[in-house]
């Protein structure tokens, strides 16, 4: 299941989003469908999913002086917890 989860997303929309108690968002692996990422998310935490939704972020254009590049993109995915379940992270 490690390989499935990598980490969580701690950004100011995700924080918003997780202000509920139930929703939370983590960054995937680009292969993994919504049932492997339940999965993942159940054995490794604990908890019972209701709902998975996913995305594929894009890279943005980014530079430090002189040099260009690409970030990096990634799969997000934003899990939703039943109720009487929550994560610590």
């Amino acid at each position: 299941m490690k390989e499935i989860i990598y980490a969580p997303v701690i950004t100011e929309k995700s924080v918003a989003l997780s202000s509920d108690g139930k929703t939370y968002v983590f960054k995937v692996a680009k292969s993994a469908n919504k049932t492997q990422i339940a999965d993942a998310v159940e054995t490794a935490f604990s908890v019972k999913v209701k709902e998975v939704r996913t995305l594929n972020t894009k890279s943005k254009r980014k530079r430090v002086g002189r040099y260009a590049g690409k970030t990096q993109t990634y799969k997000k995915a934003i899990v939703t917890l039943c109720d009487g379940y929550a994560i610590e992270i």
